[in-house]
């Protein structure tokens, strides 16, 4: 029997890891990305991660099996093709678990255990998440921040670095607008063919997204500009200007709701990321502003 290579792949969804870089933040705020140990310990976290993602990427896909076939784009998907089996998908859901459980047990010295049971929160988060919490309105999308949150204390954890208010705040902030805008896509699939590609879409409108966007969008935007003028990382990095940081910022997000509103390309994030070249600049501006900034 030929295993279905690419139809794995395209089942864990390696792209999907590109979300788990948040595990390197701490590194990158605190100034310790020459650091190798730090580095490499948070490059274990990464591996983790992207182990655990795609786990609960395949233990979606079994319970969204239904919902994926008549879905536009996810209809494609491997088990809503009927390309990769159910009982390959659940097996490859527990392989990797395990691997995920073994990288961090064999490589993380004395963290894992601290690093494990953030990561095992995470998990057990996003299956309940996968089996009810998605259901239920708001709740889906704080889940899915909260998530992002925990890739950041895994990280610093792993390094030993203390986790600032700062970086908690903007990573929930800024993984809160991007769910938001990436629901807003299922939003105008309902709108257009009347499918529910959630069951809780009609507690969802384009007025109210609009408007979550823009607030959570100020409310983001607000608090990198006070972070990079605040007393405490003025006096931790010795330098009064990272507030000009904040000028990639401001154009990403501003340039993210134009896709979003005008456009309508916010299905997924990490994609929209990997194509559009104007918030690939942002990005790269932005850290390479910021690395020289603190750096030298």
């Amino acid at each position: 029997m030929q295993i279905p290579v690419k139809s794995i792949l395209l089942l864990l969804r390696p792209y999907q890891w590109l979300k788990n870089l948040f595990v390197f933040s701490p590194l990158f705020f605190c100034g310790q990305l020459a650091q190798w140990n730090s580095l490499y310990l948070a490059a274990i976290v990464f591996i983790a991660y992207s182990l655990m993602a795609s786990s609960i990427y395949c233990f979606n896909d079994i319970r969204d099996i239904e919902a994926d076939r008549v879905h536009p784009e996810k209809c494609s998907r491997p088990l809503a093709s009927g390309t990769v089996s159910v009982t390959t998908a659940y097996f490859m859901m527990l392989a990797l678990f395990f691997l995920a459980i073994a990288v961090m047990y064999f490589f993380l010295g004395t963290a894992k255990w601290k690093v494990i049971g953030i990561t095992g929160i995470y998990y057990l988060l996003n299956i309940a998440y996968c089996i009810k919490l998605k259901h239920i309105a708001i709740v889906d999308i704080f889940i899915i921040s909260t998530g992002f949150v925990l890739r950041v204390f895994a990280g610093g954890c792993a390094a030993g670095i203390y986790i600032s208010h700062w970086i908690i705040l903007m990573t929930f902030l800024l993984a809160l607008f991007l769910t938001f805008a990436k629901r807003r896509d299922d939003v105008v699939i309902y709108a257009k063919t009347d499918i529910k590609v959630r069951l809780n879409i009609n507690r969802y409108s384009l007025e109210f997204i609009n408007q979550a966007i823009s607030i959570i969008a100020s409310v983001t935007i607000v608090c990198y500009l006070m972070y990079t003028v605040s007393a405490e990382v003025i006096a931790y990095f010795q330098t009064s200007y990272l507030y000009v940081t904040s000028i990639f910022v401001i154009a990403g997000i501003i340039r993210y709701m134009q896709l979003t509103i005008v456009d309508v390309k916010s299905g997924s994030p990490t994609k929209v990321l990997l194509k559009d070249k104007f918030i690939q600049l942002c990005v790269i501006a932005w850290i390479i502003t910021f690395f020289v900034i603190i750096y030298f």
